[in-house]
């Protein structure tokens, strides 16, 4: 059984930058496509980006492009989400997830449902 795990959450001053990583317990994540989500107070769910397992195919949401940059490192078997020039809208308990041949396009990430394998959350909150 897959389980993720995020971690690398925090207080962040508007500007700031944090990197948050996605692991697994239980099989390797090589396998798989990776999206990173978030869920901000009093909001939907919402994806911000998502890697393909052969890191050939990225996605992301119009809101951190040019901001946040996803990668991933099929030998440690995580991926990781590189947040810079953080704003206070970013905050959002951010969640890893992922599902049995769930695609990631250049274009668009398809939603995933929330019996899908996910982590836990990690809280970020960016405030002066």
């Amino acid at each position: 059984q897959l389980r993720l795990v995020e971690s690398g959450g925090g207080l962040v001053q508007p500007g700031g930058s944090l990197r948050l990583s996605c692991a697994a317990v239980g099989s390797s994540l090589r396998h798989f496509t990776i999206g990173w989500f978030r869920r901000a107070p009093g909001k939907e769910r919402e994806g911000i980006s998502c890697v393909s397992k052969d890191d050939d195919t990225i996605y992301y949401k119009d809101s951190v492009k040019g901001r946040f940059t996803i990668s991933r490192d099929n030998v440690k078997g995580t991926v990781y989400l590189q947040m810079n020039s953080l704003k206070p809208e970013d905050t959002a308990v951010y969640y890893c997830g992922t599902d049995w041949s769930w695609p990631c396009y250049s274009s668009s990430m398809p939603l995933l449902s929330d019996s899908a394998y996910w982590g836990q959350g990690t809280q970020v909150t960016v405030s002066s």
